[in-house]
């Protein structure tokens, strides 16, 4: 099977040219037809039946049976609505208004209360029910089969059946594939013009991202257009329903939450502010909408509404209109009063006036005629088969007829057919129409698979864009990177640019931490001020510096995790002081510390919070603790990561897909102040040993995790005499009997004749040549025995562990260089001869550690 070629309207005019009355399945081809008409014609054309019938525009007639059954009966909205859905659809298919009552399950006393009101009212349904056309008329039926059988049963005995469709099949034009919705919108924006508006049509799924994305488009390039926002889609009166929705959201609102609603009321509240609960926001700009809050419970719709009038110096008449026509304008606004007006508004659509001028936005499950034209097809996709209803009186397999053929006509409308798909969304594949199945006698997953052009994105320039000011400026290079900014650099360069441009909202863990790393500086220093009724204080202290992030309910968790945090680090620091003369560098000044403000103690230890800048190696950061010269201590409030994930997540080539170059950036600065010294840096996770604190059972040990560097290449480290000892005593046992039977020279000797091979597999290592001259050279000296073979399998991965867990001197030397690269590429970038990719080493950033994601286009990486 193939998509059968429809008439074309000039062909179908002249077949139906010399009849009286000619019936359509939709206004637009109606309206269509009406305008080739070359002489007079009396009366009506072409036509729908509704339109015949009612001698009026069709009216939403379900919504208007709606407002008059809760105006006069006591039904409710939801019941109400169910039973018209019911009684005009079974109406529509059966063609009589009780015909829902046949229907036992349906025939409820709402049913027959409903049915009773509808058929009272003049609606277009009675009046097609009534309505029979002259038997004298000469009539032409287009595409009888997409009638219903009301639409029929006003049928003469006699008519002419005109098929929409020839017999020959549709050569439609290739699928044309983009990265993405916004290269989609932007493919039509290259063609549409102001000027030729009115002769393009953009048909998708009106429940799609595509209708705003295309409608933004065409206002921002001042394109004009009809057929797409609808009644709530009005700023205005979105704002409104938050406004309504937000007074009774309880107080664990954040200002995130209403954003939107803050900026249509003219509320400009930092976004630092985002993550905070709005009712405790100790800030001027929210006191009118807490005010509101308090006060709407005891108020109107109409009140508010006039409040909202008046606090955004704007009018939404409207809004007040339909709620008039509602009968709830002088309601309490309650929130199951709320929520009635949200169901209506989800459930009916409000009529607007419309300038019906520019681009026709069309919905896919709507329209079957569209006459442009140029008509852009969007997406395709599934979100464009019918949903056929699930009710008795419904031929399942006649509304999938009667949908396929409207899905083809739709796909031929226009002089010129545009269709605009994705292979993939989000990594995820893209289904094409579920009526492809059908008509395409292939097999295909997507639509590359069909006939089918690949396209890549077009940057277009459809204004000169933000006024631009030269400036005789020369950048500033960056001399150092902090660890944090080496991380977000290397995972995408585009998320750094926007995160040294950007304001981000201050977030609770921020907070926690930063009063958790000032109390540990503070108790360095004062010990004796710090007892154990001292630490329910603080823990209280942080609560309170906290709460405007929390919920309610989290409020005791909190203090019992802030008060076994607080005890862990003075456990550890009682039992682990400083030692040393702690760290100077040029560049160590001290920041503030809340407690030390809050106790009024000045804060001198040299061993906390050193900050350094080594700009010989393009490194800062700040030090929490310099535990003793040689062994460096950061406080971590998060879960507690293994020495050989910490290794794991700093390696340069490729780079991990969460980089993480903390442990590797501060023991490269120590390095540089200890060359030829073992060194440490110890990732102290306090909160780790919570659940084991409860229980009594917590050791300061499940707290720690320490990677070391040797001073030395890995190579030289393993050739040590105390590694072979390892192997002979603390590996697996097999290993611990296979060497403790040879010597160290038998394992010396090897590795001065073979290169260790450089990886970090395990599996690897063991298939490799040097993994089969060890086992082969053992063999040799212990006999050939399979705990031999096993056991060097075990020294393998003994050694691999050493290499996993640990930094050596070619580390360094490596992470020393991989930063000079990042530093000269990055002020080549800052100076603009190039852009900030989207892609980091690795390639595609891993999303879930960008913090601007928003600012990032999906599929881009330049």
């Amino acid at each position: 099977m193939s998509i059968t070629r429809a008439k074309s309207i000039d062909f179908l005019y002249e077949e139906c040219k010399d009849f009286d009355l000619v019936l359509v399945p939709d206004a637009p081809m109606a309206s269509a037809l009406n305008r080739r008409l070359d002489q007079p014609h009396f009366g009506p054309f072409a036509i729908t039946p509704r339109r015949l019938a009612a001698r009026r525009r069709e009216q939403a007639e379900d919504r208007l049976a709606f407002l008059e059954i809760i105006q006069t009966t006591d039904l409710n909205w939801k019941e109400t609505s169910y039973a018209v859905g019911n009684i005009l659809q079974c109406w529509e298919y059966q063609g009589a208004a009780d015909a829902v009552l046949n229907y036992e399950q349906f025939a409820t006393t709402a049913t027959h209360t409903a049915v009773d009101c509808i058929t009272e009212m003049d609606t277009t349904s009675k009046r097609l029910t009534e309505y029979r056309i002259e038997s004298d008329t000469s009539v032409a039926v287009v595409g009888f089969k997409q009638f219903t059988e009301l639409e029929r049963s006003i049928l003469p005995p006699d008519y002419d059946i005109i098929n929409p469709f020839t017999r020959e099949p549709f050569d439609h034009p290739p699928f044309r594939v983009l990265d993405s919705p916004t290269a989609i919108v932007d493919a039509v924006l290259d063609t549409v013009t102001t000027e030729n508006a009115d002769d393009v049509a953009v048909v998708l799924d009106a429940a799609s991202q595509y209708s705003s994305l295309i409608e933004s488009a065409l206002e921002a390039a001042d394109i004009p257009y009809y057929g797409g926002p609808g009644f709530t889609d009005n700023t205005r009166h979105r704002a409104f329903l938050q406004l309504l929705r937000s007074a009774h959201a309880g107080r664990d609102t954040q200002v995130n939450d209403v954003r939107p609603l803050l900026t249509q009321l003219g509320m400009s509240i930092d976004i630092e502010h985002d993550e905070k609960r709005l009712y405790d926001l100790d800030r001027q700009e929210v006191d009118w909408l807490l005010e509101f809050r308090d006060e709407v419970r005891s108020s109107t719709f109409e009140e508010a509404i006039n409040a909202y009038e008046a606090v955004t110096d704007s009018t939404i008449d409207a809004f007040r209109n339909e709620l008039e026509t509602l009968g709830i304008l002088d309601d309490a606004i309650t929130k199951p009063a709320i929520d009635r007006l949200e169901f209506y508004l989800q459930s009916y659509e409000v009529p607007i006036d419309r300038e019906n001028d520019g681009v026709l936005l069309a919905d896919a499950k709507s329209a079957a005629h569209v006459d442009r034209a140029v008509v852009f097809y969007l997406a395709i996709d599934e979100g464009w088969t019918h949903s056929s209803p699930r009710r008795p009186w419904v031929d399942e397999d006649q509304e999938f007829e009667r949908n396929i053929r409207q899905f083809q006509r739709l796909l031929q409308n226009g002089v010129d057919q545009y269709y605009l798909v994705q292979d993939t969304s989000g990594g995820t594949p893209v289904t094409p129409c579920l009526y492809f199945e059908e008509l395409f006698d292939k097999d295909f997953d997507k639509f590359s698979d069909l006939d089918s052009l690949q396209h890549s994105r077009s940057f277009r320039e459809t204004q000169s864009g933000f006024e631009k000011e030269p400036l005789d400026v020369s950048p500033e290079e960056v001399s150092a990177l902090s660890q944090s900014s080496l991380n977000t650099y290397v995972n995408s360069p585009r998320d750094y640019f926007f995160s040294r441009i950007l304001d981000n909202p201050d977030k609770k863990h921020f907070r926690e931490g930063n009063l958790f790393h000032d109390f540990a500086e503070f108790y360095v220093s004062h010990p004796d001020v710090i007892t154990t009724d001292t630490l329910d204080e603080v823990a209280t202290i942080i609560l309170n510096e906290v709460d405007p992030f929390l919920r309610g309910v989290d409020t005791e968790v909190c203090h019992t995790t802030y008060r076994v945090g607080l005890q862990t680090i003075v456990e550890f620091l009682d039992g682990n002081p400083p030692q040393g003369d702690g760290f100077v560098t040029s560049d160590s000044g001290r920041g503030e510390n809340f407690f030390a403000e809050y106790y009024n103690r000045p804060i001198d230890a040299s061993h906390t919070e050193r900050w350094f800048a080594n700009t010989n190696l393009g490194l800062k950061g700040k030090i929490d603790l310099v535990h003793n010269p040689t062994r460096l201590l950061d406080y971590k409030s998060g879960s507690k990561k293994s020495a050989y994930s910490v290794v794991k997540h700093s390696a340069l080539d490729p780079p991990s897909d969460k980089p993480n170059f903390q442990a590797l950036l501060y023991l490269a600065h120590q390095r540089s102040e200890h060359p030829d010294e073992e060194l440490q840096f110890t990732f102290f996770h306090f909160l780790e040993t919570l659940d084991d604190v409860v229980t009594g059972d917590a050791s300061l040990e499940d707290c720690l995790t320490t990677v070391t560097y040797y001073p030395v290449t890995y190579e030289e480290y393993i050739t040590r005499p105390a590694v072979f000892t390892e192997l002979q005593e603390d590996a697996a046992n097999d290993c611990n009997k296979t060497f403790s039977k040879s010597t160290y020279e038998v394992y010396r000797a090897l590795l001065d004749a073979y290169e260790f091979p450089d990886t970090r597999d395990s599996d690897e290592l063991i298939k490799s040549d040097f993994g089969q001259t060890l086992t082969d050279r053992l063999i040799a000296d212990v006999g050939d025995y399979k705990y031999v073979k096993n056991g060097c399998k075990q020294a393998l991965r003994y050694l691999l562990r050493i290499r996993n867990q640990n930094y050596f001197a070619d580390d360094l030397d490596r992470f020393e260089e991989f930063v000079r690269e990042r530093m000269s590429e990055l002020n080549t970038r800052r100076a603009g001869d190039e852009r900030f990719p989207v892609q980091g080493l690795g390639g595609d950033p891993n999303y879930r550690y960008v913090d601007n994601r928003d600012c990032i286009l999906e599929g881009e990486s330049r």
